[in-house]
């Protein structure tokens, strides 16, 4: 049988499926459902320094093939995912990936410092967030900004793997992806979601309160495909990939794209089991092709 394990900036995971950030909670719900230390890993909600109620209501839509969502970073902070949320995790036989959030570089920095002597494996820095000091600009929408916050924050991890979360709603994801593993990134995941609206016709309003919220699910998935190739072509790093992926089809061709591990985000929505079939699914191929390791699919695209 094919060798599931993939080795993602030094950490070594059970298979390449990861939980998306914001799909999974800490893996509580799902425990009823499988054992979440099936998975390789669980991206944890973004967490931020102190508790955040998110955004008012209505925050999620369906949309045709997906999902708009504005939740707003709801979550506890980071001192109850340590002290109540963390030892649990840690139960499961499984690797934790803590997905950190800020509205300022300073925020970053000190959510850094606080997990880096925790048990946790890796770091991901989401850096869709608005950047209160810049007018509210996304850390991650340009290529100097990516290289700052980068930077600062891989600064203070002297003993964990950062990887730097990348926002598609940018010109050129390379160019950010470059910056990223200019500064000290040890892997990039990409995408996030894409900002979208839709608009209630009767009422003549947004459907979501906040107005625009980020668009996920089937709908985003050739998107981020081509996104990861770009961004396979211009690092040297590994790469993450996420964005609409619902089967192990999908999955099979993230690899191909460049990935080395992949995360399943909405389809978690829609069916629980969805990341345990994708493992499945993925192994049943894998040896359906003679390959000895999964990892053989990662980067093989043939370009016309």
């Amino acid at each position: 049988m094919a060798d599931m394990r993939v080795n993602l900036c030094g950490v070594e995971l059970k298979n390449p499926v990861i939980t998306a950030s914001g799909t999974f909670g800490y893996g509580h719900e799902f425990q009823d459902f499988y054992p979440v230390g099936r998975l390789g890993g669980i991206s944890c909600k973004g967490t931020t320094l102190l508790e955040r109620p998110g955004n008012p209501s209505p925050r999620i839509a369906e949309t045709p093939s997906g999902m708009l969502n504005s939740v707003g970073l709801q979550n506890p902070g980071v001192e109850t995912f340590v002290s109540e949320l963390l030892p649990w995790m840690r139960e499961q036989d499984v690797t934790v990936i803590a997905n950190i959030a800020g509205s300022s570089v300073e925020d970053y920095v000190a959510m850094a410092e606080r997990l880096n002597e925790e048990d946790v494996q890796i770091i991901e820095m989401n850096i869709s967030c608005p950047n209160v000091r810049e007018g509210g600009v996304s850390f991650g929408t340009s290529a100097a900004s990516v290289e700052n916050i980068t930077k600062a924050v891989k600064s203070r991890l002297t003993n964990k793997p950062l990887m730097v979360k990348l926002t598609p709603n940018v010109t050129n994801i390379g160019d950010m992806a470059a910056a990223a593993e200019a500064a000290g990134a040890d892997a990039v995941s990409l995408i996030n979601t894409l900002t979208g609206m839709r608009i209630d016709i009767r009422t003549r309003r947004p459907v979501l309160r906040n107005n625009t919220g980020g668009l996920s699910g089937p709908a985003v998935f050739p998107v981020a495909v081509r996104m990861v190739r770009d961004v396979y072509k211009r690092v040297n790093i590994p790469i993450v990939g996420l964005g609409g992926i619902s089967t192990w089809q999908d999955a099979a061709e993230m690899m191909i794209a460049g990935a080395t591990a992949i995360q399943i985000g909405t389809a978690n929505f829609r069916d629980p089991y969805a990341a345990i079939k994708v493992i499945d699914g993925l192994e049943r191929f894998a040896d359906s092709i003679g390959l000895s390791s999964v990892t053989e699919l990662t980067g093989t695209l043939e370009e016309w």
